[in-house]
């Protein structure tokens, strides 16, 4: 029986998963044989992208949110012509090579995403659609005119994220967002029954999205499906595709065994007699070659004319060029430091919501929001109004009560391109947003955390809202940068280096309690260091951040009265001043000098500082439900306390 070219088109996906996964005797081969059919209709009928313009502006955005099928993806992008060699593919989850067990974000080569913890990749997905939308309504549909197309299966719907992330997106009438999901009944455990029951379309239609399900190897009815999303502009779609995992392995279809493991060679064979398959391992026919080619052309062909259209309003309209770039390739800020009067308490949270206005006003392309707190964040961008669906130009973002959603919304809305956005909630519910800050940190997406509420000192909430562990947590992120500014220079320099880094992500730590304005201020370029010394002394060291900076100085007189020089330290971000050379930082902290950590939290990592031989001054408890002021003497956080701590430490230090 001759094969259809579609029909060959997915079965060289399906032998290349199978191949590389059996090759590394690792991997899930059943997702990309069960979703072949469907990614083939996508990428040759529907899909704008162009492999020789991997990141043109406009291009359509795929994400892959049941990433453990990657071997689907990485066969996608060797055949369609993205910069991924078969060498790539026949050294699958290898050491040094870009197809990893799971898609890591290389947009270079066509990955826009990191995705494996599922759910993550539909909740960026929602922001990237969330991104377009805005930048199609500043800057036009002839220069932003996009789909984001999502591959999703029911692991991705049962994680909490997603609800989050779809009903957001339901709400926002996210029309140019399409989402098919693998309903393959099958997870690791065994059947779906086991632990899901429920009705998925339904579900979303109760989101407010438009719905269909189809038959997900039959190619014309998918083809015909995808019109029809493409066809309703006022809300997303998600197509349920019934497929079965494992589809044309003899034995091992539509069974958990197909899942994540190698099929194993006999299986293998009889799956490659099936399709009348006699090519050698990492074989790729030339006709099927050609056909991906062929579909790439029509991307291509929507990359030059976009770039046409933007050429010629460069040329006509230049100052709509120029805006237009600004955004995508913004120039540094120097932000200043809001004026507050000299021995005034300011909580660094209101501190930060005046330099959110500088910075708006000098970065059109920044958008910010809160998880249903921005009164208590101070998130708001005062001369924007919100994004809805009836008002994508607004720069205000309402997540509701979704932090997981926000999370990871953030790292799509950053990865789009084209606009920078930070989001806040009290630092304790970072604990909702943690595996999105670990992906932001591990693609190295500048995202922007507003942590506000930082301590035990916003008092009366009690210990459930109370930091403790939190900032420690945050810290042993790899490439998160934790700030936790004491006075509103240290709040300037925190945002600045926060919106110019465009390596990784950054948490801004804030308090909710007022904090004193220093009468002189420090030096900016100090700042900018990480840490530095606030005041000289030549017999101890305290290193304190944030709130605990001011309680720093008060121990430091203190001691002064008692002849003991005291050198305050203060060390917004841990992570810059641990990279700055070595010279400096023993400038900073001295060398011999007893060192004395101070911090409302949990006392562990700041032998990272100290080194052996530090005193660590914090709580290694949880808080208690009183005002700030109780719980400050109760707790040991008086200037009176924290001296008569350190004269305790000095002697034991000299004792010894």
């Amino acid at each position: 029986m001759t094969r259809s070219i579609e029909q060959r088109a997915a079965d060289t996906i399906r032998v290349l998963s199978m191949d590389a996964v059996q090759k590394a005797n690792s991997g899930h081969p059943g997702m990309p044989l069960g979703m072949a059919d469907i990614a083939v209709v996508l990428w040759s009928q529907f899909l704008d992208v162009d492999p020789r313009h991997p990141t043109w502006h406009d291009r359509d955005r795929f994400i892959l949110s049941n990433g453990h099928g990657s071997m689907l993806l990485y066969s996608l992008l060797h055949l369609s012509g993205f910069n991924l060699s078969m060498e790539e593919i026949e050294n699958f989850r290898q050491w040094g090579y870009e197809t990893a067990g799971h898609p890591e974000y290389h947009p270079e080569i066509g990955i826009e995403t990191t995705t494996g913890p599922l759910g993550q990749g539909f909740g960026t997905a929602v922001g990237m659609a969330a991104a377009e939308e805005h930048l199609r309504a500043v800057h036009g549909e002839d220069l932003v005119d996009h789909y984001t197309y999502v591959f999703c299966g029911d692991g991705d719907l049962m994680e909490g994220v997603s609800s989050e992330a779809a009903s957001l997106a339901g709400h926002l009438g996210l029309g140019k967002l399409v989402v098919f999901y693998d309903d393959n009944s099958i997870t690791i455990d065994g059947s779906t029954e086991l632990a899901f029951s429920e009705d998925v379309p339904a579900r979303f239609s109760a989101y407010g999205w438009d719905t269909a399900t189809v038959d997900g190897h039959d190619r014309v009815a998918i083809a015909a499906a995808i019109r029809a999303a493409q066809g309703v502009t006022d809300r997303p779609t998600l197509i349920s595709c019934k497929t079965h995992i494992g589809f044309g392995a003899p034995t091992k279809v539509d069974t958990a065994s197909a899942h994540g493991s190698p099929l194993g060679d006999e299986e293998i064979a009889a799956a490659k007699a099936g399709m009348d398959w006699d090519l050698p391992p990492f074989s790729v026919p030339e006709d099927v070659a050609a056909f991906f080619r062929s579909a790439m052309d029509r991307g291509s062909a929507a990359q030059a004319d976009w770039q046409q259209r933007y050429d010629t309003i460069a040329r006509t309209d230049p100052p709509r060029a120029q805006a237009y770039d600004a955004w995508w390739d913004p120039a540094p800020v120097d932000l200043t430091a809001p004026g507050f009067e000299t021995g005034s308490m300011v909580a660094t949270r209101k501190q930060s919501e005046e330099v959110i206005q500088q910075l708006a006003e000098l970065r059109p392309d920044i958008v910010g929001g809160s998880a249903d707190l921005a009164p208590s964040n101070n998130t708001i961008i005062k001369d924007s109004s919100d994004y809805s669906a009836r008002d994508r130009t607004g720069r205000n973002f309402r997540y509701g009560i979704r932090e997981h959603a926000m999370g990871a919304m953030l790292n799509g809305l950053n990865q789009h391109g084209g606009m920078r956005a930070y989001g806040g909630t009290f630092l304790t519910f970072s604990d909702y947003m943690r595996p999105s800050v670990r992906l932001a940190a591990l693609m190295g997406t500048p995202a922007i955390y507003v942590w506000t509420h930082d301590s035990i000192f916003l008092g009366e909430d009690g210990p459930t809202h109370q930091s403790v562990e939190h900032i420690a947590a945050l810290r042993l992120i790899p490439n998160l940068d934790v700030v936790r500014p004491a006075d509103p220079v240290e709040t300037a320099f925190a945002w600045s280096h926060a919106v110019n880094r465009t390596t990784g992500p950054t948490a801004l730590i804030l308090t909710r309690q007022g904090l004193p304005i220093p009468s002189t201020p420090p030096a900016p370029d100090d700042v900018a260091r990480g840490g530095y010394i606030r005041s000289e002394g030549d017999d101890v060291v305290i290193v304190a951040t944030g709130s605990e900076v001011g309680l720093a100085h008060g121990a430091a007189d203190l001691l002064g009265q008692q002849g003991v020089s005291v050198r305050v330290v203060s060390m917004p971000c841990v992570e810059v001043f641990l990279a700055q050379d070595e010279e400096y930082r023993t400038s900073v902290l001295g060398s011999g000098l007893p060192v004395f950590t101070l911090e409302a939290g949990v006392t562990a990592l700041w032998e990272s500082v100290t080194a052996s031989g530090g005193h660590e001054i914090g709580l290694d408890r949880f808080g208690a439900s009183a005002p700030a002021s109780v719980l400050a003497t109760q707790f040991g956080f008086t200037p009176e306390n924290v001296a008569a701590q350190i004269t305790t430490g000095i002697d034991a230090q000299e004792q010894s």
